[in-house]
């Protein structure tokens, strides 16, 4: 059940005190962190809460759920699909996002590339990558990704902003530590490697904000502590 709009404030500002606190231990400015609030399974009710606190944009796993909910949802914020998107839903998603932060495969990218040119855009995308190397997870290989990365810097109409990756689940905090660690590093290759600048760094999320932060994430995906759990 959506909490109402007092107690979501109060989440966000609790996350924001620990992006906050996160920062300052790593010598690093909050204001380099953006949170993403996620409002998957949770009405089009709590985009309009994201919008209303300030935040720039609201993320998505499903093509679908986001056409349904965001014709419901307050103008004026962006949209951004963080779950894995299937080829055929391609167009749909060009035209329905305002970023996809979940690209892993270059046919994938070809066929963004086609449906924003028939929509006359440029469209902001992140290449996934697997940099935890756990086969549950979407993602390009670590050692994929300079050709992916190459990929999408001959297309036309995508416009590469950085990397997102998703750490395993693991009871040990080191492994998400290592895999957001290995995705700055493959970053700064890519970066230097291709000449170009790749600011943002999607990684982490409620449970594990703090140990991405110290990594160099740029972009925090926030839903169970600003909304609570997801029934």
């Amino acid at each position: 059940m959506l909490p109402d709009y007092e107690d979501f404030r109060l989440r966000a500002d609790a996350v924001r005190q620990r992006i906050s606190s996160a920062c300052i231990g790593a010598g690093r400015d909050p204001a380099g962190v953006e949170l993403l609030a996620v409002t998957k399974f949770f009405p089009a009710e709590a985009v309009a809460y994201a919008a209303r606190y300030g935040l720039r944009a609201v993320g998505e796993n499903r093509v679908q759920e986001a056409a349904e909910k965001r014709p419901l949802a307050p103008p004026g914020i962006a949209w951004e699909l963080i779950g894995h998107l299937q080829s055929n839903k391609a167009r749909l998603a060009a035209g329905l996002f305002d970023r996809i932060d979940s690209v892993d495969s270059e046919k994938l990218l070809v066929l963004l590339d086609r449906a924003a040119s028939e929509l006359g855009k440029k469209l902001p995308v992140l290449l996934q990558v697997n940099s935890g190397h756990d086969p549950a997870k979407s993602g390009v290989e670590p050692e994929e990704s300079d050709a992916l990365l190459a990929k999408a810097l001959s297309l036309p109409n995508i416009r590469v902003e950085g990397l997102m990756a998703i750490a395993p689940l693991s009871e040990d905090p080191d492994v998400a530590r290592r895999a957001f660690a290995s995705l700055r590093e493959i970053r700064d290759h890519l970066a230097s490697s291709h000449g170009v600048a790749l600011p943002v760094l999607s990684m982490g999320m409620s449970g594990d904000l703090e140990a991405a932060i110290r990594e160099g994430s740029t972009l925090v995906r926030v839903g169970s502590a600003l909304f609570g759990a997801r029934v």
